[in-house]
């Protein structure tokens, strides 16, 4: 190998303020981990000397703690997008510290290319291997990485001596062509490979090369399976066999994209024990631990992502195990997040809400309308183009002083053209077929909890007739106002709100 050996500090002295840097990985996997970590150090300096020193940060999803964590830390980052996790940037973003551009997933590679955000300066990624020609083998997740690759002015490379030789052959990278040459994609199942197994980079963009050795499957295991995330898991089982009863989803099934989480792992659990759900492919943006489950007993015969969510144990137990490799294979974001092989394929979706309005509108991204918890990630891209888009919450949370069914959602992530069911631990609400004040019906009666289905018929009750959805502005967020004035939902009084504003 011909390249440069550095260190991470001297691969950090390259960057400057106002470097744009790209990353590489999605989620925590597949992410650059010490380079990132000596950018933040710098910048410390820099800033004990009095000079400004920040950096606009892209990556595939989120990132790790060396990454969001140490740079938010050193009041390093000026600039994030397209989705990030982490409490230290979060809070940052939250306070105005941080700008932060909230993405579809699918959208960040193509709007690179196309110029929208201007120049990458520098790229770090993570690989298993380079050769002397640029061919590289990629880590646990493939994110943006390719696109980056391909844009940024220079290259800093991490070579990970724990990524094992058997990752080898688990990448299918694929970029499309831009407008006007672009093509359609030719995945047509979702085991289907549509591009090569090893990523490419022009050898005279990089910088150098950083050895590392450093762990995998840094994710933190999910709490087990409780009796509200057990419910909501059977409920969902309960409402795909009816939809194979019915002929809606064909006796061979569909393909699965499920969300990351607790309630997304208890979901999946649910349909590894069904007697009634044939084995079925996944065709999602990440594979968590339960995944790896479902792989080994058959339940998932396979599964393509852009990331191994992995445990460490489960990511161990993966490598150990190469019958499953060829069983899972890793895509860029923009392809297991693109529109069109999501509507091809006819994907079920399934994703989590922070809450959901009366009138099956989705707020995914923030709290009281306000607080950036996540971001959107990818579950627009699948929302908007699933065979049928299934969102998931608990009905109640904090001691039953918050219902996630309101009047009105603080924020709009998804409209209730994209959303076709609710599920919560209370039931299934079908909103197909249905006028807005059906949908209104059917949410309160199967998916609110009994204790707020009286708080939001009297809403509904107190809503001017006449229109095609029924609203009342003056008590449209009275779940939320009364939440910040008393810290319990159901001390919501829409009478005595009314009463004070003389209505």
């Amino acid at each position: 190998m011909n390249y440069p050996i550095l260190t991470a500090e001297e691969a950090a002295e390259f960057v400057q303020n106002g470097f744009t840097i790209g990353v590489s990985g999605f989620t925590s996997p597949g992410n650059p981990k010490k380079v990132p970590a000596a950018i933040a150090a710098k910048a410390r300096r820099e800033h004990e000397a009095g000079r400004e020193f920040k950096v606009n940060l892209f990556s595939g999803a989120s990132t790790n703690d060396p990454t969001d964590g140490e740079l938010s830390r050193a009041e390093a980052l000026n600039f994030r997008a397209p989705y990030q996790s982490l409490p230290e940037v979060r809070n940052r973003i939250n306070a105005g510290e941080v700008h932060y551009n909230d993405r579809h997933l699918s959208e960040m590679s193509q709007e690179f290319r196309y110029g929208f955000y201007g120049k990458m300066d520098v790229a770090i990624v993570e690989v298993q291997s380079i050769t002397n020609d640029g061919e590289l083998v990629l880590g646990t997740a493939v994110g943006n990485t390719p696109t980056w690759l391909q844009v940024a002015d220079k290259v800093i490379i991490e070579i990970n001596d724990q990524l094992p030789e058997s990752i080898r052959g688990l990448h299918d990278i694929y970029i499309p062509l831009d407008p006007p040459a672009r093509r359609e994609i030719p995945i047509y199942h979702a085991h289907d490979r549509a591009g090569k197994p090893t990523a490419h980079v022009d050898p005279k963009k990089v910088i150098g090369v950083v050895r590392t050795s450093e762990p995998l499957g840094l994710v933190s295991k999910f709490t087990p399976v409780d009796d509200v995330t057990r419910k909501i898991g059977e409920n969902v089982c309960e409402f795909l066999v009816n939809e194979m009863k019915q002929g809606r989803i064909p006796k061979e099934f569909l393909p699965i994209q499920s969300g990351v989480g607790n309630i997304a792992n208890a979901v999946l659990d649910a349909l590894e024990h069904s007697d009634h759900i044939p084995a079925f492919e996944m065709y999602t943006e990440v594979v968590q631990d339960s995944v790896l489950g479902l792989l080994e007993s058959g339940h998932c015969k396979f599964a393509s992502t852009c990331s191994m969510t992995f445990s460490r144990e489960a990511m161990m137990e993966f490598f150990s195990k190469p019958e499953l490799h060829d069983r899972l294979l890793m895509r860029p974001a923009e392809i297991s997040n693109h529109p069109e092989v999501i509507r091809r394929l006819g994907i079920i979706s399934m994703n989590t809400a922070i809450e959901a309005d009366i009138f099956g509108n989705i707020n995914s991204s923030h709290v009281s309308g306000t607080r950036l918890m996540n971001g959107i990630g990818g579950s627009g891209d699948f929302t908007r183009n699933a065979y049928t888009s299934i969102f998931l919450c608990p009905s109640i949370k904090k001691d039953d002083c918050i219902s996630t069914i309101v009047p009105m959602v603080t924020h709009t992530d998804h409209t209730v053209h994209s959303v076709d069911i609710i599920v919560t631990d209370q039931g299934v609400a079908d909103l197909r077929f249905k006028d807005p004040i059906q949908c209104a019906e059917e949410i309160i009666e199967h998916a609110a909890h009994p204790v707020y289905r009286p708080l939001l018929r009297e809403y509904l009750s107190l809503c001017k007739k006449g229109g095609h959805i029924l609203m009342n502005p003056d008590i449209a967020l009275a779940f939320h106002s009364t939440l910040a004035r008393t810290g319990d939902m159901r001390q919501t009084d829409f009478a005595a709100i009314l009463e004070k504003l003389g209505k």
